[in-house]
């Protein structure tokens, strides 16, 4: 295992991992202090991690969705990304550890290229709610082998 303070300094293998996944998981806490895990579509731009309150059906709007809450009351987060494989020798993972941000969708043209260039859905209706930005304080990798 690995562990470091920012994204420029993971391990190539890592990098490309995140690069690669189509998604992460983003842990946070809840509104009792609870973990939460949540599956987010991400993308990695400006030295941040990049996530969006997009289209897909929710029961509230953006900025009154639960997780936006609960990140305003409680930034610490951490989001992993992993591999599976039924080689278990191709294991791998990255978790990076830091404080996720709301951040208004104006102004943030780059990132919403970004999430498009990884995401088609978002090519035809850019996300309009807000965004997640994780600046990782600190990562964590492993994997299996020496060549993941």
């Amino acid at each position: 295992m690995a562990a470091g303070a920012t994204l420029a300094q993971l391990p190539g293998w890592a990098q490309s991992l995140i690069e690669e996944a189509r998604v992460g998981h983003l842990g946070l806490l809840d509104g009792h202090g609870r973990p939460r895990v949540l599956p987010v579509t991400y993308a990695v731009t400006g030295g941040a991690v990049w996530s969006a309150i997009d289209h897909k059906p929710k029961r509230r709007p953006g900025e009154e969705l639960a997780r936006v809450r609960w990140l305003g009351a409680r930034p610490e987060s951490a989001l992993t990304v992993d591999r599976y494989d039924d080689d278990w020798a191709r294991l791998a993972w990255v978790q990076l550890i830091g404080v996720t941000a709301v951040v208004d969708v104006a102004d943030n043209d780059g990132v919403l290229a970004a999430l498009a260039g990884r995401y088609p859905q978002y090519r035809d209706r850019p996300p309009e709610g807000p965004l997640l930005r994780l600046i990782a304080e600190r990562t964590v990798c492993w994997s299996a082998s020496d060549d993941p």
